[in-house]
């Protein structure tokens, strides 16, 4: 047989396989050789534990939320330390008040509800993460994030109802602080009011809190996932929307440019929110700052879909769950809050 005849015979099977020189499924063949090899890791001490607080006592059911309730001061510390069990050491304080107002008193009162709640966890469980959410869009009676123009703060060649930036930010700064005396661990602006990092450090450190750390909402959307948060915290706003001051969903240069400011301001971790519409920018962002640690929110809307699907039997609920989780880690997140935090620690387990 001529050289030319072996060169034209049609490969075997044998011939054909033994062509092969790579086979990435050799490393998949074992689960013990799949979690050997696994290059994102879920654990969770990833995980913030968010909790509605509100005044009164036991709990009540979010219905656009299954599993999620409003809590009083006592149900948020059984709460917090159901998940201290699992193995989620953070959570993130959402305040509903007793009383509403044009700028939201309550919300940096010694008695506000916020407050309540972080000396009550603090005390029974001191080693517990508490984060707060420093904002003013669930006690205002307005809903909207900051002071608005009108009335005595009216300011002349702005459209009445607009959210006023400058006088927002020594509101915030005062329930940054109120928050600090009263225990809590880290502090998370989430109005997106320009300068609201540099108004909340100069706050907490001429009240000697130079130590306390901002997680910075720096990178907040305008999205159409928040629905569910706003029936929880009872803070969707009365008119109008907040595009104002919260992203276009269709930019990312702009993220980056709001990061660096929130950076320069000294923010000590930033924030994108939501998370699996936006894995694209979480990645972005934590490529142009490895060294700050960067957290996602998997959102009301997010949660609450795989909490519908779920129970409709179309998806199994732990399995996407995990899933989703492990994409927002995978594209850069170094810890995630989450409503399925208690669930997944004990799935992870």
């Amino acid at each position: 047989m001529t050289l030319l005849e072996i060169d034209r015979r049609p490969l075997t099977t044998d011939h054909r396989l033994s062509s092969i020189v790579h086979r990435p499924r050799r490393l998949r063949a074992t689960p013990a050789l799949r979690a050997m090899i696994r290059e994102t890791e879920l654990n969770a001490r990833d995980f913030i534990y968010p909790l509605f607080v509100r005044h009164g006592t036991g709990r009540t059911a979010i219905g656009s939320m299954p599993g999620v309730y409003q809590l009083s001061v006592e149900e948020a510390v059984r709460e917090a330390e159901s998940a201290a069990r699992s193995g989620v050491n953070a959570v993130i304080l959402f305040g509903i008040p007793k009383e509403k107002d044009p700028i939201g008193l309550e919300n940096f009162s010694e008695n506000g509800i916020v407050q309540q709640a972080i000396r009550a966890i603090k005390k029974e469980i001191p080693e517990m993460v508490v984060v707060t959410d420093v904002c003013l869009c669930e006690y205002t009676d307005h809903g909207h994030c900051g002071i608005l123009n009108t009335g005595e703060h009216f300011h002349v060649g702005l459209p009445e109802g607009y959210v006023l930036n400058d006088p927002t930010l020594d509101v915030l700064a005062k329930v940054s602080v109120s928050h600090a005396e009263c225990g809590a661990d880290i502090v998370a602006p989430s109005g997106m009011m320009d300068g609201m990092v540099t108004a909340i450090r100069a706050g907490l450190d001429f009240a000697g809190y130079e130590n306390l750390p901002i997680m910075s909402y720096a990178v907040k959307y305008a999205s159409s996932f928040y629905g569910p948060f706003r029936d929880a915290a009872e803070g969707a706003p009365k008119f109008g929307d907040r595009k104002s001051h919260q992203m276009d969903p269709a930019n990312v240069r702009e993220a980056l440019r709001e990061a660096t400011l929130d950076v320069e301001e000294g923010a000590d971790m930033l924030m994108v929110k939501p998370a699996l519409a936006y894995l694209d920018v979480i990645r972005v962002v934590k490529d142009a700052y490895p060294e700050l640690p960067m957290a996602a929110y998997n959102v009301s809307g997010e949660y609450s879909m795989v909490k519908a699907t779920a129970q409709n039997g179309w998806v199994d609920e732990a399995k996407v769950t995990l899933e989703t989780l492990t994409s927002i880690k995978r594209a850069g997140a170094d810890v995630i809050i989450t409503y399925h935090a208690v669930d997944a620690a004990r799935w992870l387990k």
